[in-house]
């Protein structure tokens, strides 16, 4: 039962991910995403938790393994786009 609920929190939070961020416009996207990082990196936590939780089942490792990739993938694209949106507020070297 309780790995029953685990799958549906984790199919919930993916819908749930999809159709709010699919309504955030462009143009706040990549600060809302370099503020987000703090909150993905809990995210991994959480992940990780939930894999060592449901340990005793190939299917618990699994989820938890995805889980853990997806929260990874997060944070890792999270923190490139900001430092290129930071990098284009760099002023460039050599007078111009």
């Amino acid at each position: 039962m309780d790995m029953l609920l685990l799958l549906f929190t984790f199919v919930l939070a993916i819908f749930l991910g999809f159709e709010i961020i699919s309504k955030v416009p462009s143009q706040l996207h990549t600060p809302l995403m370099s503020g987000s990082n703090a909150i993905s990196g809990i995210s991994i936590v959480g992940a990780l938790i939930a894999a060592g939780r449901y340990a005793d089942s190939s299917l618990g490792i699994v989820l938890g393994l995805v889980a853990v990739i997806c929260a990874s993938i997060n944070v890792f694209g999270g923190y490139v786009v900001t430092d290129r949106m930071l990098s284009m507020f760099k002023t460039k070297e050599g007078g111009k």
